[in-house]
């Protein structure tokens, strides 16, 4: 049996871990190995690539950007989201404010010192995007498309980071990013809708909250639309290997959110359509893996 201290302990680390949301800084950290050994460095050894000191510290660098990046945007939302995720916003008020601030500093610090391990470029691109995700939180995210845009561009900008590293400048690579773009842009609008009765509480003037949630819905539609032509270009123009099962997956599951999309308008239902696009995201990391199995292991 733990004991009382180590019971608080142990809250204070979910706490923190809810905080950062730990979860997604996992996923981000094995999507950038794969689009580096899948599809940015296809011409190096898999070992090579996981070995590389280098690449282990930009991609620790993001993670530890990334965390600081949830803990000063929970600091912003800490009233918002005590209305759009009460049961949450409980747990993360395990950690004092103090002591979110504290780790915020201290894991942009080490992100600068990763960093200065690959080449001051690094140092100027973390610090950079350090300040970006703060100017987000305090200021851009309550605007309208501003907000939505900044997000959706703060969240590929880590692969970005490897994405320069490898200088691979090849067509197919711009219309994943592409892909993941819209992909992105769509959540951010959709999670918009779910959370607007704390928007508009806390005075947050987003796309829903301006213009109403029909016009949030024909945005939407529009950028489903626009997501078919990277998707065209992926499954008849490149080399994607058995990947094209997730973009027929992808295609499915859009139509599913557009035909739900027009048929919703509470937080629950905006909630499904927010997963339905968090799960293409997530299953779209993975699908990496099925792009060429037997030339990775043949790289190994």
């Amino acid at each position: 049996m733990l004991s009382r201290r180590q019971k608080h302990i142990l809250l204070k680390f979910f706490s923190m871990f809810s905080v950062i949301r730990g979860y997604n800084i996992l996923v981000v950290v094995l999507a950038q190995y794969l689009t580096s050994i899948y599809i940015l460095a296809y011409n190096i050894t898999v070992k090579s690539v996981i070995c590389d000191l280098n690449l282990l510290a930009l991609v620790l660098a993001s993670a530890a950007t990334i965390a600081g990046g949830y803990i000063i945007n929970s600091f912003y939302d800490s009233e918002k989201d005590l209305i759009n995720r009460p049961i949450k916003s409980t747990l993360d008020r395990l950690v004092s404010q103090n002591t979110k601030l504290s780790f915020y500093f201290v894991l942009n610090f080490i992100a600068v010192i990763l960093a200065s391990y690959v080449s001051f470029k690094a140092v100027l691109f973390f610090s950079i995007y350090i300040f970006g995700i703060w100017f987000y939180s305090h200021k851009l995210k309550k605007l309208p498309f501003v907000g939505n845009l900044t997000s959706a561009v703060l969240t590929i900008i880590p692969f970005f980071a490897i994405f320069m590293y490898y200088k691979n400048f090849e067509t197919v690579i711009f219309v994943h990013a592409v892909f993941l773009f819209l992909m992105i842009s769509m959540r951010e609008l959709t999670k918009d809708l779910e959370n607007i009765k704390g928007d508009v509480a806390q005075n947050y003037v987003t796309i829903p909250v301006a213009y109403g949630e029909n016009l949030s819905k024909i945005m939407l539609s529009v950028l489903a639309g626009i997501t078919l032509v990277p998707m065209y270009l992926l499954l008849f123009y490149f080399e994607v290997g058995y990947m094209y099962l997730f973009f027929y997956l992808s295609l499915f599951l859009i139509i599913v959110f557009l035909i739900l999309l027009w048929k919703s308008s509470t937080k629950i239902q905006y909630l499904i359509l927010h997963n339905i696009l968090k799960f293409i995201i997530l299953a779209g990391v993975f699908s990496i893996l099925l792009i060429d199995v037997s030339v990775i292991l043949n790289r190994i």
